[in-house]
C-alpha cells in the first residue's frame, strides 16, 4: 500500500479539490478524511502525562549489580 498525506483547508461547506496527488489515471485508491486540529478549533491541553514522551526522565535511576547475571535458574527443568 502506497500512502500519501496532504492537508487542505476547505473553500466551500461539503466540496474537497486535491490536486499534486502522485496517482495516475485509472489507480484505485482509498480516502479517508480525518478533520485536523488548528488554531481556530484548538482543544483543550492534554496533561502532562499524555504530552511527555519520556515518563522516566528526572526520576530515581535503576542501578543493576550483576546485569548479565542468569536468574531464576531454579525454574528451569532441564537443569535439574
Amino acid at each position: 500500500m502506497n500512502a500519501h498525506k496532504i492537508e487542505v483547508v476547505l473553500t466551500e461547506d461539503g466540496s474537497l479539490t486535491l490536486r499534486g496527488l502522485p496517482f495516475h489515471a485509472g489507480d484505485a485508491v482509498e480516502v479517508i478524511i480525518l478533520e485536523t486540529k488548528t488554531s481556530q478549533h484548538q482543544a483543550a491541553p492534554k496533561p502532562q502525562s499524555e504530552t511527555n514522551p519520556y515518563l522516566l526522565h528526572n526520576t530515581q535511576p535503576y542501578r543493576y549489580d550483576n546485569p548479565t547475571e542468569p536468574v531464576a535458574l531454579e525454574d528451569w527443568e532441564v537443569l535439574q
